[in-house]
């Protein structure tokens, strides 16, 4: 006889079955060195209940060894993981948590707060939600500070959390909070966000982080953790125009040709038309592949396999994308740039730039501009230094498929790499491309390729192009109505009249045979 579990009982079946349906919060704790971001996560974790028998036993043995808060538990020591962190009482790296409470799922990460180790916190940045930005009430917002809430802006992150952090040394100041909060909104009018929320919180004693504090009782709205679990995280991937950068084009026999990929947004399914970017190729999906087998829809955070109903010659760094709704094809990219490298960026050097699975060579044009952290202003400089942030115009060596960040970041943003030692020296988000010169690209290009809408490619890998048909046009109308000029001066015994019948003539038919000849180049009957 077979038992049935108690409805109550724990199963991990059950237990999978919960996390998947909740939804999934990332966010960056970040700000200025020693203003209490390890300590926060570190108390955040511990007051939710969320650390295990064992945890708390080692945080007890490392903080009497490396603790700086006497017989008390030193939260920060559960993030600050490098022995140089703990020697030294700094965060170096970013450090990743996975958490999980009745109402959400979390990935934190505790980004450091040195200026040498910006790079760092802007690696940490690039996937989050939501910024968690720490203040000390008795420090104020300095230049780390600003420097960061910049970064996560630039980065996409329009939600942020102003934690005013060591209230209890201010002595609980309804006062100093509110003087921090109004500086801090006022600085925030000039970045990119969507929402600021201020919460006074003191890290080491635990007030207003997963429920109010007595101590601050002139405050009314939500302590830190409510707020993680209520606040919305924004447009949902599905909901995005679809895109697959191929990393792989997957040939195990010769009768299939598959293009292996991570679906970066929107969704796909069976018989979507789609178009290769930036070959500029359209056909649309016969299968979707994964290692269980076929699906009829793939959505945005799935690795497949994607086969097509024509024989398309796509290659790794092209993108497979939404008809309606395809990236931009430019070889001219206006992007916003924090500099990584101590090497500084100028004018005229040659980097690297990988965007997605595609790479290309870039050169730097001479408009560079420097963002002041104080004024939130761009100035021209010479050149960006390290942990800068500036905006510049890459010049690639041939177009790439592109989305401006602000509508998609994984097609939207790219690192820039040293040709030489093939170190990451830069991040770079697209604001803008060069328009009038990817008008002129894709006029080029129309000229001289042919349009291939879901049709297979002929064995000698050319048809018709644009600019013959048009060629073939004018040639024949123009030597086609030599003989209605001659009838018509013989009727009407008016050179003017019959010259102007003719030229109409040559006008329209020119016309009509163009469109003739480009409905012709689509039909395979009677090609070699």
């Amino acid at each position: 006889m077979t038992m049935r579990p108690h409805p109550h009982e724990f199963t991990l079946d059950t237990f999978l079955a919960q996390q998947d349906s909740k939804s999934l919060l990332r966010f960056v704790a970040c700000g200025s060195v020693d203003h209490g971001k390890s300590t926060l996560i570190g108390r955040l974790l511990y007051e939710a209940n969320l650390l295990f028998d064992d945890q708390l036993d080692a945080l007890a043995a490392e903080s009497r060894k490396f603790g700086t808060h006497g017989k008390n538990l030193d939260f920060s020591l559960l993030l600050d993981g490098l022995a140089a962190e703990r020697e030294q009482k700094i965060t170096i790296d970013v450090a990743y948590r996975f958490f999980s409470t009745e109402r959400r799922k979390f990935i934190v990460a505790d980004a450091p707060g040195h200026e040498q180790y910006t790079r760092n916190m802007a690696t940490g940045a690039s996937t989050a939600d939501l910024a968690l930005i720490l203040v000390s009430a008795e420090a104020g917002l300095t230049r780390q500070t600003r420097r960061h809430s910049l970064i996560v802006s630039t980065l996409g992150v329009r939600r942020l959390v102003v934690a005013v952090n060591k209230m209890d040394v201010v002595g609980w100041s309804e006062q100093a909070f509110r003087a921090i909060e109004s500086e801090f909104r006022s600085f925030a009018k000039a970045i990119d966000v969507d929402e600021v929320v201020g919460i006074p919180i003191s890290a080491r004693g635990g007030d207003n982080i997963v429920r109010r504090s007595p101590n601050m009782d002139w405050y009314r709205g939500p302590h830190l953790l409510e707020y993680l679990e209520t606040v919305d995280i924004g447009t949902s991937p599905h909901r995005l125009p679809f895109r697959m950068p191929v990393q792989l084009v997957n040939r195990p026999t010769p009768d299939f040709r598959g293009y292996s990929g991570l679906i970066t947004s929107g969704d796909v399914y069976v018989g979507m038309p789609v178009r290769i970017l930036p070959s500029d190729q359209n056909s649309h999906v016969d299968r979707i592949v994964t290692f269980a087998g076929d699906i009829e829809r793939a959505e945005a955070g799935q690795s497949v396999t994607v086969t097509l109903t024509d024989e398309i010659d796509a290659s790794r760094g092209e993108v497979f994308a939404e008809v309606e709704r395809p990236p931009i094809v430019t070889d001219r990219i206006c992007a916003r740039i924090v500099w990584l490298a101590k090497e500084a960026l100028a004018p005229g050097r040659n980097y690297l730039v990988k965007i997605g699975t595609c790479s290309a060579n870039a050169s730097v044009e001479p408009s560079l501009h420097i963002l002041d952290l104080d004024t939130r202003a761009l100035k021209t400089a010479d050149k960006l230094f390290i942990n800068d942030i500036g905006q510049c115009v890459l010049r690639l060596d041939r177009p790439i498929a592109v989305d401006l960040y602000a509508e998609s970041k994984e097609t939207g943003s790219f690192i820039l790499i040293d040709p030489e030692s093939y170190d990451t020296v830069g991040m770079g988000f697209v604001q803008t491309v060069g328009r009038d010169e990817s008008r002129f690209a894709r006029w080029r290009r129309w000229l001289r390729f042919p349009t291939r809408t879901h049709s297979r490619l002929s064995r000698t890998g050319r048809s018709e192009s644009h600019l013959r048909s048009i060629a073939k046009a004018i040639s024949w109308r123009t030597t086609g109505s030599v003989d209605t000029f001659l009838v018509t001066l013989v009727i009407t015994g008016s050179a003017v009249f019959a010259g102007s019948v003719a030229i109409t003539e040559v006008m329209t038919k020119i016309i009509l045979y163009y469109f003739h000849e480009r409905v012709w180049s689509f039909i395979p009957w009677g090609k070699d």
